[in-house]
């Protein structure tokens, strides 16, 4: 099965050729969440609505952890692969996949224990509360699938391969998209429809990237007594992953709180976050992308000793990024209306929706900055300074402003819609300087051509 060096030949077109499908495989699962929201806004109420919406926001928590522990296994696999230690790359794979399926367990048990607190706490509507629970229930049932998944991907990422894990989303993705339609038009499932074809996707999705890997030359066999945890290699996983894990849950938690502020403005409010939140998701997609894939060359690169080369990726990266999010700063700014129309024709949410949307929207274009610098730095393992980092855009920004705005502008959704570029044109100055001074450290590297 091959691989890409990801340390040689040309830097643009590496890259590229390597973050592009990523970009792919991010656009295609950023449609699930999507595909729901768009398919019970066609065919159900504002109840439903703000119940995915406010779902959504819940199982993202689920995410937010495990992305930091995925991205983990893809620096550390990323780095080993650099070092051209192949066995230890072998196990390295058991090793996560073996952590990531006792994670996913016990992420299960508390997440269900804790659901109808959480809503309490997001100030879910009272007409949409019932229906969140069936939500987000049947999706943390779900959780073992969606964190293999995942855990398989982050693995052929950090080995080099990231077309494989594009074509195994879009599998997902085609799928997820028939039985919503089916679940939710045809039988009439409602919001548990959408909850049972993400879970069933996902599920179908990570049998098809097993048996097509057992079928193929790739490094990990899949067998039984291959499912083992080396104690340094955890304990390696935790130390770069975990403050990954824990800087995604300061953001969540304070976007969470964000969410609890405008479901007690109401339902059209609810809605307007829930929508917004997808836009959030595409237009900082190529941001995101990015980031993941210059954390993956950067670690092969750092592996490899080729310093020079990782830095001048982030640049070009950047570059390619801010582009993607200006389009769509660009059409938040020209027709809000038709941004929010594409997810519901309720012209009470598109009204409320307007100005939140053309203020929020500066924040596509400043948090590109602040991904891909972070990308980078966690490439490195500075993953415990990104933690600090967002921790504190999150703990000791993001959140005082939340509670001063819906304080002082609780009927303004323009005001709130401030708050999220507010935050990050604060952290993209600071990382900036951070990467700046913490690159002069390193005088004279060599640059392979």
């Amino acid at each position: 099965m091959n691989k890409t060096n990801l340390t040689e030949g040309s830097i643009l077109k590496t890259l590229f050729v390597f973050a592009i499908p990523f970009l792919l495989a991010n656009i295609l699962q950023s449609l699930y969440g999507a595909v729901d929201l768009f398919v019970v806004g066609q065919y159900c109420d504002a109840r439903s609505v703000a119940a995915v919406s406010t779902g959504t926001q819940v199982t993202q928590i689920i995410t937010s952890l495990v992305s930091g522990l995925t991205l983990g296994s893809t620096i550390i696999i990323g780095k080993y692969m650099g070092e051209k230690r192949y066995d230890r790359v072998r196990q390295a794979i058991g090793t996560t996949l073996t952590v990531f399926f006792f994670v996913a367990l016990a992420l299960t048990v508390i997440m269900i224990a804790l659901e109808r607190p959480i809503l309490s706490l997001l100030k879910t509507p009272e007409e949409s509360f019932s229906l969140t629970m069936q939500y987000v229930t049947i999706c943390m049932a779900g959780n073992v699938f969606i964190c293999g998944y995942n855990a398989i991907s982050a693995i052929l990422r950090g080995y080099g391969d990231s077309t494989r894990p594009m074509i195994f989303v879009a599998v997902a993705c085609v799928l997820n998209i028939i039985l919503d339609f089916v679940f939710v038009r045809y039988f009439g499932l409602g919001v548990s429809g959408t909850a049972y074809a993400t879970v069933i996707s996902q599920a179908f999705s990570m049998a098809v990237a097993i048996i097509y890997l057992k079928k193929k030359d790739f490094l990990f066999d899949f067998k039984p007594a291959s499912f083992r945890v080396v104690g340094a290699l955890a304990a390696e996983l935790a130390r770069v992953g975990i403050p990954i894990s824990l800087q995604e849950m300061m953001v969540r938690i304070s976007f969470l709180y964000l969410t609890a502020v405008m479901n007690s403005c109401g339902v059209y409010a609810a809605s307007v976050v829930g929508i917004s939140s997808k836009y959030d998701v595409f237009a900082m997609l190529s941001a995101t992308s990015m980031a993941n894939a210059l954390a993956a060359i950067t670690a092969q690169n750092y592996g490899a000793k080729t310093y020079g080369r990782a830095r001048k990726s982030l640049w070009y990266g950047l570059s390619f990024a801010l582009f993607v999010s200006v389009l769509f700063w660009l059409w938040a700014q020209l027709s809000p209306q038709s941004m929010i129309g594409v997810f519901t024709s309720d012209t009470d949410v598109i009204k409320a929706g307007i100005p939140f949307f053309k203020s929020c929207s500066y924040d596509y274009i400043l948090v590109t900055i602040v991904f891909c610098l972070n990308g980078y730095l966690n490439g490195k393992s500075k993953t415990v300074w990104t933690m600090v980092s967002c921790s504190a855009g999150a703990l000791l920004l993001r959140i005082p402003m939340v509670y001063l705005f819906g304080r002082y502008f609780a009927d303004n959704l323009g005001m709130l819609g401030r708050i999220a570029p507010i935050v990050s044109g604060i952290m993209a100055c600071y990382t900036l300087i951070y990467v700046l001074w913490e690159g002069k450290k390193r005088p004279g590297v060599r640059l392979k051509k």
